[in-house]
């Protein structure tokens, strides 16, 4: 039987897979081939640019991500589901997780870009409705939990596997509620601040 036609797909999935077992900085031209079980010119092919291919594997990373996150999603609570689905991530992947978020980003250079680029508009909707703050206010503390979700998360990158998943979302569930009880209470005193300066 003729050998499988090698594709650039293939190529990158293989990529993949040895990013997940040891990283992206031990992906070889000389691994790929043995895990695609060929030799190294046709996977030359593909990898003449190893930026580039480096490149498809993150952009496939990122949609394994999206796939793990939709899988454990409550579209009841958005904002704590993620949370959690990054952390479980963190914990069951970590090469990916670290291939991932540690990359470069020529584009971004402060918090707010990472922000506006990297997270979905939609959570903070959820979270404005879900407790009667303005976007702005949910926006905040989104990004105060979208922050301490990654320390936790790189921290579970090192821990290993046998790591307690239900401390990790007890220690969310206090940083989230602590959050909210200070951008509710900010958002109490400006009400109260503004209806002083009107009367």
């Amino acid at each position: 039987m003729p050998r499988q036609r090698l594709t650039k797909d293939m190529v990158v999935k293989a990529a993949f897979d040895l990013a997940r077992e040891d990283g992206l900085e031990n992906v070889t031209v000389k691994g790929i081939s043995q895990k695609l079980d060929c030799s190294v010119q046709p996977v030359y092919c593909y990898c003449r640019n190893m930026s580039g291919l480096k490149q498809d594997v993150i952009d496939y990373t990122g949609s394994y991500l999206q796939s793990f996150i939709t899988e454990r999603l409550d579209k009841d609570d958005m904002f704590q589901s993620i949370g959690m689905a990054h952390a479980e991530f963190a914990k069951t992947e970590p090469h990916l997780y670290r291939l991932y978020f540690l990359r470069e980003r020529k584009d971004i250079h402060s918090f707010e870009d990472i922000y506006k680029k990297e997270t979905n508009p939609q959570i903070a909707e959820f979270i404005s409705r879900q407790h009667g703050i303005s976007i702005e206010r949910a926006r905040e503390l989104h990004l105060n939990m979208l922050i301490y979700n990654t320390g936790i998360s790189f921290i579970l990158t090192v821990l290993g596997s046998d790591t307690d998943i239900g401390q990790v979302q007890r220690l969310l569930t206090q940083a989230k509620d602590i959050f909210t009880q200070s951008i509710i209470a900010d958002s109490k005193q400006e009400e109260s601040d503004e209806n002083t300066r009107t009367l």
